[in-house]
């Protein structure tokens, strides 16, 4: 008797492709300095003052592509992260604070990517959507413990990670991979897809790195 098996389905491929430019973002040495309360409050400032550029844009490509039978079904109100950045940034650095924040030559390529891809490409747009919103209902929730604790912040200062509207996160998960699976890309464009997402974690950790080299951390942690 001969067993069939399932292939896996896209989103899982594309986990699989990803992991290792995702692990060597994680890793960084700010990121591993930040989260063992090694770095001040400015640091942590610091990083979202660059992931608050990086979702401006985002967002805007969201708005500008909501129409698009691709990019629909991943768009829900309750993932909309602009306005608890800048709450977060106003706490943190004070009602100045987009004068006060500077965003760093790694963010400013990453932001140029996504005016390049994120806007007419509806894929392209979903590669970094999945990259930002996903990570942030995972290993962001675990930033938001450990900052939290680290800088004393229960809920200002840390509402970029509080997704009200998205209070199970798991079933959200589960289902955005599903409209992964189901997207209607060709073998072609979903390796585009994976080519999209592992650039956009690149790029994410070139900015770990800036902000590592701006604040005294070294490379990668160590293995």
């Amino acid at each position: 008797m001969t067993s069939t098996l399932t292939p896996p389905g896209f989103a899982a491929r594309l986990k699989e492709a990803t992991q290792a430019d995702h692990t060597a973002a994680e890793t960084s040495g700010f990121v591993t300095a930040l989260l063992a309360g090694e770095l001040p409050r400015t640091a942590y400032a610091d990083l979202l003052t660059q992931t608050h550029a990086v979702y401006a844009v985002l967002e805007e490509a969201a708005v500008a592509q909501a129409d698009s039978p691709q990019v629909r079904p991943f768009l829900h109100p309750g993932l909309v992260r602009l306005p608890a950045l800048e709450a977060d940034l106003a706490f943190l650095l004070g009602p100045g604070w987009r004068s006060e924040g500077v965003v760093l030559p790694a963010t400013e390529r990453y932001v140029a990517r996504l005016r390049e891809v994120a806007f007419d490409w509806p894929a392209g747009l979903v590669a970094h959507h999945y990259l930002r919103y996903l990570g942030d209902l995972s290993g962001g929730q675990i930033i938001r413990r450990l900052v939290g604790r680290t800088f004393g912040l229960e809920q200002d200062g840390v509402r970029f990670y509080v997704f009200d509207q998205i209070p199970k996160p798991k079933p959200f998960k589960d289902a955005y991979r599903a409209a992964l699976d189901a997207a209607p890309w060709s073998a072609a464009e979903q390796d585009r897809v994976i080519a999209e997402v592992s650039l956009a974690f690149r790029l994410n950790a070139d900015v770990f790195a800036d902000l590592g080299a701006r604040h005294g951390t070294g490379g990668p942690a160590p293995a």
